[in-house]
């Protein structure tokens, strides 16, 4: 598959699942997204707990993966045995909590980590209502990516939509995130190492722009590529530019400033 042009990420998810007897599409996430209750499968949304994660195990074989508790038994050995990926249009969204460090010190550690669990939550929960797969939670960031095969046609907007309501939310809550949205193609798929631990990540030279666009977002803002503002078909009258000069980016990015209010 590695050798293949862009295709789209559902193309990937039905190789990787209709080989193992099982296909997971975009209905069954929404549908595991519906049971209750956290926490759930990073990739097919299968709640590991409560009422849903005892109907998952009864109907579905479905369980946490003892090797990666992330993922369920099933998404955790498909990942296993089909590693690799292929090329596809996508949507990335970053998100970083700015000045990080300075807020830590004015609060006691405990006050800190919830605030962390606050938009950790509050970010999930934005995502995952849009279709979004999330790729990390990491230290005061998340990111997440969109595509076709699972979020529809309208993806790139999708993301755009989110990133503004989660600008939105974090003002609200009083936490100063700023957000970066690009879309292009980039490398996604399962990757791992020789102990079996495995995840699926987006790579690539658009992942990292993406990442470098939400470098620059201030508190409150959202900046978005001109790329991804046409693939979204946002109207762009009357919107802020700015011309980014990005590190291990040779050429200036325009970029839109949205916002959640």
């Amino acid at each position: 598959m590695n050798d293949k042009k862009a295709i789209d990420v559902g193309n990937v998810w039905y190789f990787w699942f209709s080989t193992n007897a099982f296909h997971v599409d975009k209905r069954l996430r929404r549908l595991n997204r519906m049971l209750p209750s956290d926490p759930r499968c990073k990739f097919c949304n299968a709640p590991f707990k409560g009422i849903g994660g005892t109907l998952e195990r009864i109907i579905f074989g479905k369980g946490q993966s003892d090797l990666n508790p992330r993922f369920c038994n099933m998404c955790d050995a498909a990942m296993r045995q089909f590693p690799g990926g292929a090329e596809v249009e996508m949507s990335m969204l970053f998100a970083d909590i700015r000045g990080s460090t300075a807020l830590s010190e004015t609060m006691s550690p405990t006050q800190f980590s919830r605030l962390i669990n606050r938009f950790y939550v509050r970010a999930t929960k934005l995502i995952n209502e849009e279709d979004g797969l999330m790729e990390k939670l990491a230290g005061d960031s998340v990111a997440a990516f969109w595509g076709a095969g699972f979020a529809g046609e309208n993806y790139v907007k999708r993301t755009v939509d989110v990133a503004r309501e989660m600008s939105k939310t974090m003002t609200h809550e009083n936490i100063p995130v700023g957000i970066g949205v690009h879309s292009g193609v980039a490398f996604f798929g399962a990757v791992g190492t020789e102990e079996g631990l495995t995840d699926f990540a987006a790579i690539g030279e658009e992942v990292n722009l993406a990442a470098r666009i939400a470098s620059q977002a201030a508190a409150g803002e959202v900046l978005v590529s001109r790329q991804a503002l046409e693939a979204a078909g946002t109207d762009s009258n009357g919107l802020e530019w700015r011309t980014l000069e990005l590190k291990g980016i040779s050429q200036p990015v325009p970029a839109a400033v949205l916002r959640g209010s």
